[in-house]
This record gives C-alpha cells, sequence and structure tokens, in this order.
C-alpha cells in the first residue's frame, strides 16, 4: 500500500509535467510555423508530431489516473 500512497502523491505533478510538455511542444510548433522558411516548416512538423504523441502518452496517464481512483 505504501506504493500507492506514493504514487497518488507524486502522481498529480507527472500529469501536470506531461501537460506542460504537451503545450509547450504546440507552441514552439506555432512558433516555428509562424516563423517560416524551410528549417521552420521541418521543426513545426517535427513539434507537432511529438505534440500527437505527448497527448497520446498523457491522455493514457489520465486513464490510469481515473482507474487509480482519483
Amino acid at each position: 500500500m505504501p506504493y500507492i500512497q506514493c504514487m497518488s502523491s507524486v502522481f498529480p505533478y507527472i500529469m501536470l509535467a506531461a501537460m506542460g510538455a504537451v503545450l509547450a511542444s504546440l507552441f514552439i510548433g506555432l512558433y516555428a510555423m509562424g516563423k517560416g522558411g524551410e528549417a521552420g516548416a521541418r521543426l513545426s512538423q517535427r513539434m507537432m508530431r511529438w505534440r500527437v504523441v505527448l497527448q497520446a502518452a498523457a491522455l493514457l496517464l489520465f486513464v490510469i489516473g481515473m482507474s487509480m481512483g482519483r
């Protein structure tokens, strides 16, 4: 049981970090898109792909948190 209690106190911070990573990748991708150019387009595409992966991870963490009774 101590493991579950530890996870329940740490889990909100993990969730916030995941959501922050999603937001950071979104804003970096939007900035690169607005900057333009070939390098900007490549960075924008890369960051938008990372956003999708990070969003899936954040959603998975959310589902795990909900199943833990949070």
